[in-house]
C-alpha cells in the first residue's frame, strides 16, 4: 500500500511517497514558487539521484501535483509503474479547532468545516484546502485523509485550554488554547513509550519539539494534557522568528506610542522576533551558535534566553504531571543541538536529572542521554510527521476498504 503525504503552503508543496508495508520512503521532494515565475520542482527517488528543475511557471497547486505525479511514474526515474499504485493521500492540515479530535476521511463536509476554521489559521488552512481540492481533482476516486496539527491536543482539560478572559469569548468565538505540532508530539511519545517498554496509556512524558517553530506538550497517560502554543503558534517558547510568551500590554504600548498597526504588530511577533530578534544574526540556531562561539554577545544572549524558557516550561510540566517517565527532545534543534541540550539538562540537575555527556553527543537518532541513576530519563527521539500522517491514512482507509 503506497500512501502519498502532502504538506501544502500558499506557494509551496512538500511531498513524500511511502510504502506502508515496509514503511519505506519511495520518493520525496518539494515544489516552490507556485503561482510565481520560475517555479522550482525538487524530486528525490530512493533509487536515483535528486532532480531539481526550474519551470517557467507552475500556475497553481493542481499543476504542481501533476508535475510531481509525472516524476513518480517517469520511465527513467520514477518509482511507480502506474498512478493506480497510490492507494491513498494524507494531508498535513493545520487547524481543526475543536471540530476534529482525530484524523478524518476528507468529505465535502470536512472541507466546509475546515473553511469555517480559516479565521483561526488564515495563512495555513486556505493552502491546505487548495492542496486537498487539487488532489481530489487530479486523482479522482483515491481517498484523502486530513491529519490536523491541533487534533492531538483536544484531550486537554478546560483548565489547560481556557484563557482568563470573559467566558463568552470562548463560547461564542472559540477563543481558547488549541496547540500545534500535535502530529510530532504524538509520534515521538508513541516511539518513546515503545522504546522504554511502557504502555502508552500509562506513559507520562514531556515532549519538546524544537525547530524554527517550537512547542512543548505535557502528555499524561498517552494524551495531551497541556501544551505551550495557544490559539495561534505565537505563544510559548522563544522560536526562530516568533516571540513566544509576551505581555499583551506591550502591544498596546507599541500601538499607542510608536503608531504600530495591527498588521505591523502581527509581522513583528511572527517574523521579526524570537531568536532573530534577540540575536540580530539569524533565526537559525546553527548560525547563532557559530556567532556566539566567535564572541557575539547578543547571539549568546539568544541561546541563554532559549535555555531559560526551556527549563522554565520543563519544570512547570514536571510539576503538572507529578510523575514523568521521560523528557523527549525532537525537531531540528531538539535532535541536533548537542550543546543546547547539555545546557538545559544541566540546569535540571537539582531535580535529579543527570546528563551523560557521551550519550548526549548524538544527532538525529533515538537515544537516552541521561545516566542510569537519573530521576527522569531524557531522550532524543527523531520525529517523523510524514510517517505519522501516513499511518493514520492507512488506518482510516483500511477501515473503509473492509
Amino acid at each position: 500500500m503506497n500512501v502519498m503525504v502532502l504538506n501544502c503552503g500558499s506557494s509551496s508543496l512538500k511531498y513524500q511517497l511511502i510504502n506502508m508495508e515496509e514503511q519505506k520512503l519511495l520518493a520525496k521532494g518539494l515544489v516552490e514558487r507556485i503561482g510565481l515565475t520560475d517555479g522550482i520542482l525538487a524530486y528525490e527517488p530512493y533509487n536515483s539521484d535528486k532532480v531539481k528543475e526550474t519551470i517557467a511557471k507552475i500556475e497553481n497547486h493542481e499543476v504542481a501535483i501533476k508535475k510531481v505525479l509525472e516524476k513518480l511514474v517517469d520511465p527513467k526515474i520514477g518509482v511507480l509503474k502506474s498512478l493506480n499504485e497510490i492507494v491513498a493521500v494524507g494531508h498535513r492540515t493545520v487547524h481543526g479547532a475543536d471540530k476534529f479530535t482525530s484524523s478524518v476521511l476528507i468529505t465535502e463536509e470536512v472541507i466546509k468545516t475546515m473553511e469555517e476554521c480559516i479565521p483561526l489559521a488564515p495563512l495555513h488552512n486556505p493552502a491546505n484546502i487548495m492542496g486537498i481540492k487539487a488532489m481530489l481533482y487530479v486523482l479522482p476516486g483515491v481517498p484523502n485523509v486530513a491529519v490536523f496539527d491541533t487534533a492531538f491536543h483536544q484531550t486537554m482539560p478546560e483548565e489547560s485550554f481556557l484563557y482568563a478572559i470573559p467566558y463568552e469569548l470562548y463560547e461564542k468565538n472559540k477563543v481558547r488554547r488549541y496547540g500545534f505540532h500535535g502530529t510530532s508530539h504524538r509520534y515521538v511519545s508513541m516511539k518513546a513509550a515503545e522504546f522504554l517498554g511502557i504502555k502508552l496509556e500509562n506513559f507520562n512524558c514531556i515532549t519538546c519539539h524544537m525547530g524554527n517553530g517550537s512547542s512543548f506538550a505535557a502528555i499524561k497517560n498517552g494524551k495531551s494534557y497541556d501544551t505551550t502554543m495557544g490559539m495561534t503558534p505565537v505563544e510559548g517558547l522563544i522560536m526562530g522568528t516568533r516571540s513566544g510568551d509576551i505581555d499583551a500590554g506591550i502591544l498596546f504600548y507599541l500601538h499607542r506610542n510608536l503608531g504600530m498597526s495591527v498588521d505591523d504588530l502581527d509581522n513583528l511577533l511572527n517574523k521579526k522576533s524570537g531568536l532573530l530578534g534577540i540575536s540580530g544574526v539569524s533565526s537559525d540556531m546553527r548560525d547563532i551558535e557559530d556567532a556566539a562561539k566567535k564572541g557575539n554577545k547578543r547571539a549568546q544572549l539568544a541561546i541563554d534566553a532559549l535555555v531559560h524558557r526551556t527549563v522554565k516550561y520543563i519544570g512547570a510540566y514536571i510539576a503538572l504531571l507529578g510523575r514523568v517517565d521521560a523528557i523527549i527532545f525532537t525537531g531540528g534543534i531538539g535532535e541536533n543541538a548537542i550543546d543546547f541540550r547539555a545546557k538545559v539538562v544541566k540546569r535540571l540537575e537539582g531535580l535529579g536529572i543527570k546528563l551523560d555527556e557521551q550519550k548526549n553527543n548524538v544527532r538525529g537518532q533515538l537515544q537516552i542521554i541521561t545516566k542510569p541513576e537519573s530521576s527522569i530519563k531524557t531522550m532524543v527521539v527523531p520525529t517523523n510527521e510524514e510517517l505519522m500522517i501516513a499511518l493514520d491514512t492507512k488506518e482510516i482507509v483500511g477501515k473503509i476498504k473492509k
